[in-house]
């Protein structure tokens, strides 16, 4: 069926719209695909969102909250509209969507994650069924509720040679491993553009460090960054997820813009290559994507961290700006047939769950 998906990230930049034909197995096949920023003045009521979220010992109403809510809602069906637009196709073309809203607070150590978003009145506005709440019942069963791609990036990889690996640089970053006996293991690794992000935003008065090129101007503080990587959160074996807020950009204060852009852009590369680490083989190649994935600085770091082959998945005939859209239109269509979409070797749930809220239309 053709199927959309809907994903507004850690980066929180804006919101990835895909329309893909799936079976939601082994037939993938994109169709569409658009990309709408958030307007600077979401973007911060957003980020406050998240801040609250994360105060709060359970999710619950919040006056604020529940206002971003209604708005992100809104900003998803004009998402949705435009997607249909471009690609010429109508809402009665469309067999469900795949909605994940905006992750407000991730707290898999107390059996929570949030994400924000109301997937009734998305399904209304276009008479199309919605998949949302993806995350929760994995983080409930005991799971850490991320990352969920790799179930799609392994229907994406069926090809390629094994071990290999997919890495996606959003905020926050996450490893899909697949092994030379097609074994999957995932996993969060650490920080992507997330803080990055916030230091241009606080210090450069830009929204992000376009290209790395502010990093690439800089010098790494090495006993900074050794601080940061002294977190025993890295060396926890996986499954593992975090949350953007885990980590602050105050370990850098006191640096010029382009040496804590530089520190904190080797804080993402050095945390993949901790990451790598854990996987039983090392991978062949790591493809690369997420909006990450622009800035050179951060690739060039990986390679030399890593030690392996980097490479963008757009070298692969991907689309590395649309895929986590595409994944979860993907495992939308795998919740209306009753397929998994975390896995043990994922999310460390206790075994292969379906997951999502179907609203019906």
């Amino acid at each position: 069926m053709l199927a959309i998906g809907l994903m507004s990230g850690t980066s929180r930049d804006g919101i990835d719209a895909a329309l893909i034909e799936t079976d939601g197995d082994g037939l993938v096949k994109p169709v569409a695909f658009h990309a709408q920023a958030y307007q600077d003045g979401f973007r911060v009521r957003l980020a406050e969102a998240c801040a609250r979220a994360m105060t709060m010992d359970a999710p619950g109403f919040e006056p604020l909250i529940a206002s971003v809510e209604a708005e992100l809602t809104e900003l998803h069906v004009e998402a949705v509209a435009d997607l249909l637009g471009r690609s010429g196709h109508v809402a009665e073309d469309v067999g469900v969507i795949g909605f994940h809203g905006h992750t407000v607070a991730h707290r898999p150590d107390r059996r929570w994650t949030w994400q924000i978003g109301d997937g009734a009145a998305l399904a209304g506005a276009f008479g199309i069924a919605v998949v949302g709440d993806l995350r929760s019942a994995d983080v409930a069963a005991g799971g850490q509720g991320a990352p969920l791609l790799p179930v799609y990036h392994r229907a994406l990889a069926a090809g390629l040679e094994k071990p290999v690996a997919i890495l996606n640089l959003g905020g926050v970053a996450n490893i899909t491993a697949i092994g030379s006996d097609g074994a999957l293991t995932a996993f969060d690794t650490g920080m992507a553009s997330g803080l990055i992000d916030n230091w241009m935003q606080a210090h450069g008065d830009m929204a992000y460090d376009a290209g790395g090129a502010c990093a690439a101007q800089g010098r790494v503080d090495e006993a900074r960054l050794g601080a940061m990587l002294a977190d025993p959160w890295f060396t926890a074996p996986p499954p593992k997820s975090i949350d953007r807020e885990a980590f602050t950009i105050e370990a850098v204060q006191g640096l010029d813009l382009e040496d804590g852009a530089a520190t904190l852009t080797a804080f993402s590369a050095a945390a993949v290559a901790r990451g790598i680490d854990h996987l039983a083989e090392r991978p062949l190649c790591l493809h690369v994507a997420g909006g990450g994935r622009h800035n050179r600085t951060l690739m060039a770091m990986l390679a030399e961290r890593c030690g392996v082959d980097v490479r963008s998945v757009d070298a692969l005939g991907w689309d590395g700006d649309a895929l986590e859209a595409q994944g979860f239109a993907y495992m939308a269509v795998r919740h209306l047939a009753g397929l998994p979409i975390s896995f043990p070797g994922t999310t460390g749930a206790p075994e292969p769950m379906t997951g999502g809220v179907l609203f019906r239309a």
